[in-house]
C-alpha cells in the first residue's frame, strides 16, 4: 500500500519516537536512545517513500530502495538521499545490539553504546526528520 495516508501514520509514529529521545538522552539511555532513533529514521524514510509512491521494503534498511527511487523525490530531497541512506544502513545495523547486546558474548546494550553513539543517532533521526517532514503531504 502506498497511500498517502499510511504514508502519514509512517511520519506521525517517527515523529512520536523523535518527541521521546531528548528524556532518555538526559537520562544517560544511550542504547535505547540508538535503537529508537533507528526506529524514528525506519518510519521517516518509509513514509517518504509512500509519499512518492514507492512501496518500502519489510526490512529496518531501506537504504538500497531508497537510492533506487531517489529521482522519484524532489532535487532538494534527492541531493541528501545519501545521507539518509547512510542513516539507515547504520542504525539499522545497531538496531539488535541496542536492544539485545552482544548475547554470544554476554555483554548488555547499556556496554556498546555511549554518549557520542547516541548523539550521533539522535542527529541522525532529527536531520531525517526535517528533511522527511519538508517534502509535500509530509509537514504535520
Amino acid at each position: 500500500m502506498t497511500n498517502h495516508r499510511m504514508a502519514r501514520g509512517y511520519l506521525n509514529q517517527a515523529r512520536a519516537w523523535l518527541d521521546g529521545l531528548p528524556p532518555l538522552l538526559a537520562r544517560g539511555a544511550w542504547a535505547t536512545v540508538v535503537r529508537q532513533a533507528e526506529e524514528c529514521v525506519e518510519l521517516y524514510l518509509k513514509g517518504a517513500l509512500r509519499l512518492v509512491g514507492v512501496e518500502p521494503t519489510h526490512t529496518h534498511d531501506v537504504s538500497g530502495v531508497l537510492e533506487a527511487h531517489a529521482g522519484r523525490f524532489p532535487a532538494w530531497f534527492a541531493a541528501e538521499v545519501s545521507r539518509l541512506a547512510a542513516f539507515s544502513r547504520d542504525l539499522a545495523r545497531d538496531r539488535g545490539p541496542a536492544f539485545y547486546g552482544d548475547e554470544a558474548a554476554g555483554v548488555p546494550p547499556e556496554d556498546l553504546f555511549d554518549e557520542a553513539d547516541a548523539r550521533r543517532a539522535f542527529e541522525a533521526a532529527e536531520v531525517t526528520a526535517r528533511l522527511c517532514e519538508r517534502l509535500p503531504g509530509g509537514a504535520r
